[in-house]
């Protein structure tokens, strides 16, 4: 008869064989998801297809909106962190999405953390995972902190009491000074998030120091800005055996139901723009030095997921 250890260890191997048998199907199973979606979802919205001119924003198919939707929001690929929620004390948080996760013999968390953990299998980005966040099975972030200490993106958060004003304010000097922004609603509906996009990567630590108008607003205009909180990246450089802050994505179909995780207008009005639009949105030139000035790139489609 075989040693006990010897058949803890087959059960684990079982185990995880399981868990990587379950997780090909429902990546399957997303996948026939998304071409059912391309193939039933209209051309165009109706609605605003009657009102507006023709080629202002040309429609897209499924595929191509998942595109533009990773193209904007590109951090880690490697990996990306998913909600958890205890159904039984409603504690919530994000760990990154792993094939072992809580595989017995395997996973050893607590104890053991992700990013230090031998038995890593970290689930990738893909169009399966990005379409079921936009469609309500999950929710998912991005660690926007890039391996080499660079990002495609900067957000500010805002989450108090004065969060509308500051956002405008801080947006109109974004503006004034060359930096075009895109006002998130946040997942709460208690805040925002100010996104920055670039065309190339850029040093965290200039993005960063962009992202400082708050402190300047503070000297220079007398406002108080009590809403800023932070920035994303939260880092200029990656921790070590980390994958440093996330940030949860917008869009998401069942916060997107309570006018929430949408675009609208700068004050942060609850009505999202039509089609969650994110059209002719500029991105700041990039560069492993990250030269922000100057040109935009534009994108020329539109986010519209149902």
């Amino acid at each position: 008869m075989r040693l006990r250890d010897e058949l803890l260890e087959a059960i684990a191997r079982e185990q995880a064989l399981i868990t990587r048998l379950e997780r090909e199907r429902e990546q399957a199973l997303a996948r026939v998801r998304s071409l059912q979606v391309e193939l039933d979802v209209p051309v165009g919205d109706p609605d605003q297809t009657a009102s507006r001119s023709p080629g202002t924003y040309p429609s897209l198919t499924a595929a191509e909106k998942i595109a533009l939707f990773r193209s904007l929001f590109r951090g880690r690929g490697e990996v990306f962190p998913k909600l958890w929620v205890n159904p039984r004390s409603g504690r919530k948080g994000y760990a990154p999405a792993c094939a072992n996760e809580w595989v017995r013999g395997v996973c050893e968390k607590p104890r053991v953390k992700c990013g230090e953990c031998p038995n890593q299998a970290f689930i990738p980005v893909s169009d399966p995972v990005v379409l079921d966040h936009l469609q309500g099975r999950h929710v998912i972030g991005v660690y926007p902190l890039l391996e080499d200490d660079t990002c495609w993106f900067l957000a500010a958060d805002f989450d108090e009491e004065s969060w509308a004003d500051d956002v405008a304010a801080f947006v109109e000097t974004s503006r004034t000074v060359g930096f075009p922004a895109a006002v998130e609603r946040s997942r709460s509906g208690n805040g925002a998030h100010v996104w920055f996009f670039f065309a190339a990567p850029v040093a965290a630590a200039t993005a960063r120091r962009m992202g400082c108008y708050p402190e300047t607003m503070r000297r220079r205009h007398q406002l108080a800005m009590t809403s800023y909180d932070r920035l994303f990246p939260n880092q200029d450089t990656l921790p070590r055996g980390g994958f440093g802050n996330l940030i949860a994505l917008p869009l998401q179909h069942e916060a997107r139901e309570r006018g929430n995780t949408v675009f609208g207008h700068r004050q942060g009005s609850k009505r999202p723009r039509p089609s969650h639009r994110l059209a002719h949105r500029p991105r700041g030139r990039g560069g492993r030095r990250g030269a922000l000035g100057g040109s935009a790139v534009p994108t020329t489609a539109t986010i519209q997921n149902r």
